[in-house]
């Protein structure tokens, strides 16, 4: 494979095409998609493509490589607008001859136009796991799809989608978000086949790209007032939520637990919401109470020994949560447990 690629070509499955060509492969396809696997003296895994209407396409990579490569993606004629989302290893991405390198990370997507001059330069890392979709757009085919929208957009993304030509540069970068996140995981779990298939995906292509551009516009407001939820921040507050039933006993506050986990309170509050349903209080209080009833279950602690146990200072207190929640009392239960289960019916 070496360690520089250069890649012409315009069609997201003409480039998956030029790969499988410089990589001395086969490729497979079927009707608009391409797929080409790794060889195994470069790596494991695989290159897939699918080419839409209105010059809309798709790469997704899923791969792991024995040294690092260096794609150049310099089209020849229209540059297409790129939009990335990495879900695994950091790679980078530079405007060539401009010098500026960035890193896209875990989680994070990148919007990317390059011009004639100053091609994208991807620069992919060896032996880490490699995967990204990529969502390519040939603005000059989108326009006829996309033009009755242009006046009612954000002046910038109007200006970007009317950059037919790719003359600007353009990158961007942001945390992708949940509903994001879930559009990828369908689109690369999808079942269908041959027109069905093509269809489904490039549903999903549009989602994803209607999700990204209201994503976008909320990347402009306060961190704080931002209202889509982040694929990184879910990961922030599942380490929530694994630290609140591994450390009930001694449970930080709030605003500590926020902290630990590198959110502030406010988005810490509305994610729980989000994603169970409970604030974080009430989050903890129904662990408690789910700790308290698996220990009486399981092992010999009196009630005082279990209210410590959970982090509750007060006997009585944990005795009124308990009852609201079972419909009896801690002593109650207790009591119904030690009682002998009921002999089954003999038989005639």
């Amino acid at each position: 494979m070496g360690n520089k690629k250069e890649l012409r070509e315009l069609s997201v499955v003409d480039v998956v095409k030029d790969i499988a060509k410089r990589l001395g492969v086969d490729y497979e396809e079927e009707n608009n998609e391409v797929c080409v696997d790794i060889p195994e003296h470069i790596g494991t895994g695989n290159i897939k493509a699918i080419a839409f209407s209105h010059g809309m396409g798709m790469i997704n990579l899923d791969m792991r490589l024995k040294e690092e490569v260096r794609f150049e993606l310099n089209q020849s004629l229209v540059q297409p607008l790129e939009i990335i989302f990495n879900s695994e290893s950091a790679f980078t991405h530079e405007f060539d001859g401009k010098g500026k390198i960035q890193e896209i990370r875990h989680l994070e997507s990148a919007i990317l136009s390059c011009n004639s001059r100053h091609g994208n330069v991807i620069t992919l890392p060896a032996n880490e796991p490699i995967c990204f979709f990529n969502l390519e757009i040939n603005r000059k085919r989108f326009e006829e799809k996309i033009e009755s929208f242009l006046p009612d957009m954000n002046a910038e993304l109007e200006a970007l989608f009317r950059d037919v030509n790719g003359v600007n540069l353009f990158f961007y970068k942001g945390h992708y978000s949940l509903d994001i996140a879930k559009c990828i995981e369908e689109s690369n779990e999808c079942e269908h086949t041959g027109f069905t298939k093509s269809v489904f995906i490039e549903g999903k292509c549009y989602e994803i790209l209607a999700h990204h551009l209201r994503q976008y516009l909320d990347d402009l407001t306060d961190p704080d007032k931002r209202k889509i939820l982040r694929q990184a921040t879910v990961e922030k507050i599942e380490a929530a939520a694994e630290i609140i039933n591994s450390e009930l006993e001694h449970m930080d506050n709030i605003l500590a637990l926020a902290r630990r986990v590198g959110l502030n309170q406010n988005t810490l509050q509305s994610g729980f919401q989000h994603l169970f349903g409970l604030s974080v209080n009430q989050y903890i209080k129904n662990a408690r109470l789910e700790m308290a009833k698996n220990l009486m279950e399981t092992t010999g602690l009196n009630i005082t020994e279990i209210t410590y146990k959970i982090g509750i200072n007060s006997r009585s207190y944990f005795s009124k949560l308990f009852k609201e929640r079972y419909a009896m009392t801690p002593k109650q239960y207790l009591k119904k447990l030690s009682q002998p289960k009921n002999e089954p019916p003999q038989s005639a």
